[in-house]
């Protein structure tokens, strides 16, 4: 049996936070890779899961952050799925372009630690002031 009570309704099963968000993890839903991280509260969650695209709480925007909304890569949500303790939730997402990075890249995930440096690994798929042009 889970840690979750699956007598709440689905909002109040999940564990939020002090700042009243929980992580949220992306994964490309055919590869299985891990694409970025961020935060979503309340709105951004019950917005995600009407809409089936992926809407974060943007920490530096202080603001819903709708994935894709400037660049065009948007995420569709596949299934969202929440740990045995109900506070990290995973998303699996079709990426849209193939870029879930602001830097060009399929994966905020690019950089390895090679010794004692960490080391750009992944190649930039589009210059990211094409994808920011506007």
């Amino acid at each position: 049996m889970s840690d979750m009570d699956a007598g709440l309704p689905w909002l109040e099963a999940l564990k939020w936070g002090g700042d009243r968000m929980v992580p949220a993890i992306a994964q490309d839903a055919e590869t299985g890779r891990v694409l970025m991280f961020a935060w979503m509260n309340r709105e951004s969650l019950q917005e995600t899961v009407k809409t089936g695209n992926a809407v974060y709480w943007s920490r530096s925007r202080g603001r819903l952050w709708r994935k894709g909304e400037e660049s065009g890569h948007y995420q569709k949500v596949k299934s969202i799925r929440t740990d045995c303790d109900g506070d990290v939730l995973l998303l699996a997402i079709e990426q849209e372009g193939g870029i879930a990075c602001h830097t060009g890249r399929a994966s905020c995930f690019f950089h390895e630690l090679q010794g004692e440096r960490w080391a750009p690994v992944d190649p930039v798929l589009k210059d990211p002031k094409e994808i920011y042009a506007k």
